[in-house]
């Protein structure tokens, strides 16, 4: 009697369903095992000293932020926390050596995040690129910028302000940090009001209300955080804000976005790392910061200070990034702005 030969065809589609059940089992037992190393990075976090690297000078809203965060930080991780300095290159000399570093989270920067959403557009010569050799971790807290003017300058308020720079024969002075959004809220803000500002550039916010405050300058765009203190101390005079309306603190003085609709402009406190950080680590991290801005001593520090916690997730948080950097790169490339 003749044996009977197999179906090919059924032959085949035995061979492939064994195939994806052989293939799912070990894709499951690797995602297993991936999943468990993980959970041990995270766990294990942090196994040495962290640095958090400040790309401004000290004092600044970013230095204030960082050193708040060591601390709380530290304690909780039970390591040193350490908070370094790196200005330079409107903020990209800390950014390039925190891209440089081993990716394990050791090593974050803490900065206005606009430094690193308006360096495509603004900086096309930087010899990295922060939107590939970094990674987004947490965005700390939010103050939103105040314009700010010398204490000799002739006016008490927002209407005065424009009236007094739009007949003067020489621009205004305006002190910014090159390349962040204090130095494009300003363009946006003359351009929109129709009067022209001399742009003066420093390294960082603290030197700019220092200079503003011995009337070196006329007025400068700056963090909240960073510069109420001065203006309650009497240093220089408070004009308007640039929030999205008036400003819980401060709620009789103008939103810049009365005269200048959807004038939004702020200090994004956040925290990035070098790319290729395991996911568990930066989310652990996340998660920490998270907590901490939650504490009731670190949000009444926060009102005290201008600012306000922001809770976004890592993958929220690069969305942000995402939609950032197209916003400003839309407002470099309209006026044609060039940081050489």
């Amino acid at each position: 009697m003749q044996q009977a030969r197999p179906d090919s065809k059924r032959l085949r589609q035995f061979s492939q369903l064994v195939f994806t059940c052989i293939a799912t089992l070990v894709s499951y037992l690797i995602s297993g095992t991936d999943a468990r190393a993980q959970i041990d990075l995270a766990a294990s976090f942090p196994e040495r000293q962290v640095k958090i690297v400040v790309p401004f000078p000290a004092g600044g809203a970013s230095d204030i932020v960082a050193r708040l965060f060591a601390k709380e930080l530290g304690e909780t991780w039970k390591q040193t926390v350490l908070v370094e300095n790196k200005p330079g290159a409107s903020g990209h000399l800390g950014g390039q050596y925190v891209a440089g570093a081993k990716p394990d989270g050791h090593t974050l920067v803490l900065a206005d995040m606009s430094t690193f959403t308006m360096s495509p557009a603004l900086m096309p010569s930087l010899t990295y690129n922060p939107g590939k050799e970094l990674t987004p971790v947490v965005i700390a807290a939010f103050s939103p910028h105040i314009l700010v003017v010398k204490n000799q300058m002739p006016v008490t308020n927002f209407e005065e302000f424009i009236a007094y720079a739009k007949t003067q024969k020489n621009p205004l002075s305006l002190g910014v940090t090159l390349g962040t959004s204090t130095h494009l809220a300003g363009v946006v803000m003359s351009q929109s009001l129709g009067f022209e500002l001399n742009f003066i550039g420093y390294k960082g916010g603290a030197q700019v209300v220092s200079d503003l405050a011995g009337g070196q300058i006329d007025s400068t765009l700056n963090s909240f955080l960073a510069t109420y203190g001065m203006v309650k101390a009497g240093s220089f005079k408070l004009i308007a804000v640039a929030s999205p309306k008036r400003f819980g603190q401060i709620p009789e003085t103008p939103a810049i976005s009365e005269k200048v609709p959807n004038f939004v402009t702020g200090s994004f406190q956040g925290m990035m790392t070098t790319t290729g950080t395991p996911p568990a680590i930066i989310e652990k991290i996340n998660a920490e910061v998270q907590r901490i801005a939650a504490k009731p001593e670190v949000q009444k520090r926060f009102f005290e200070l201008g600012s306000e916690p922001v809770t976004l997730n890592p993958k929220e948080v690069q969305q942000w990034m995402v939609d950032q950097t197209a916003f400003w790169g839309k407002v470099i490339k309209d006026n044609d702005i060039k940081l050489q």
